[in-house]
């Protein structure tokens, strides 16, 4: 049987959406740790999911679980509105599972990431850190990658966080444009945004790393080539072993 109208796609289209995952966690003193703290709790962190510069992500984004140490109370938690994201106190670091939830017009299953939790300072600054209590941020960057969406999601990912209207204003031409990618990301490194020390995630340095990727791609390339070289160059040799121990060539000496 056909799809229904509303669950068409629109072929050829590949949609982009950018956001940020991670950890920021506040090493605690003597002075700022609540009274009601485990004794053994050494840290405050927060697990986030967000949109590069803060932008708002919901639209397209319908909840978030966090599955946290078992250790935890109630490990696994959903956070379904902005901003996604939790807090706890703790002394360990371990892997938090992340699951994202699309809006109900995606029609698209869930995502799952992971993430290390980072409490200690890493890095070639770590010592300085530590003396400074510096907060530790372990965060990264990554897109979810929409191929051939269906109609009614396609119209709420092109009309952004403005809502249906905005959406509805693009009308059928909307439908036959090219791949997009409409989330603000900055041309280069910007300094500091709400909530983090710094941005370093912009079109210029999206554009480095497509570089280095290329670059290790022409790397493996040659040395498949190589490799391929060297097998022909042992197989000569092997012929040659065949022939001077009277074996035909085409055979395996057994």
């Amino acid at each position: 049987m056909p799809s229904a109208t509303g669950n068409k796609r629109v072929r050829g289209v590949s949609v982009y959406r950018p956001f940020v995952f991670g950890s920021r966690a506040h090493p605690f003193t003597d002075k700022d740790k609540p009274s009601d703290t485990p004794a053994d709790h050494t840290h405050r962190w927060t697990i986030f999911v967000q949109g590069v510069n803060g932008e708002d992500i919901s639209y397209w984004l319908k909840k978030v679980q966090f599955k946290l140490h078992e250790t935890y109370a109630h490990n696994v938690r959903s956070i379904e509105k902005p901003p996604f994201e939790i807090s706890e106190t703790g002394w360990g670091e371990f892997e938090i599972q992340i699951k994202l939830y699309f809006v109900p017009e995606s029609n698209e299953k869930a995502q799952t990431l992971w993430h290390s939790l980072k409490l200690h300072p890493y890095g070639p600054d770590a010592e300085g850190m530590k003396e400074r209590g510096d907060d530790v941020i372990s965060q990264n960057y990554e897109e979810i990658i929409f191929n051939e969406p269906i109609e009614p999601f396609y119209e709420v990912l092109t009309g952004g966080p403005a809502g249906p209207q905005s959406a509805k204003s693009k009308g059928k031409n909307a439908k036959t444009s090219p791949p997009t990618r409409t989330a603000e990301i900055p041309i280069n490194d910007t300094p500091d945004y709400p909530g983090r020390p710094g941005n370093p995630y912009s079109q210029d340095t999206e554009g480095k790393e497509l570089d280095r990727m290329a670059e290790a791609t022409r790397t493996v390339e040659q040395m498949i080539k190589e490799e391929k070289e060297r097998l022909i160059e042992r197989e000569k040799y092997l012929a040659q072993l065949r022939e001077s121990e009277g074996v035909p060539a085409n055979t395996k000496k057994r």
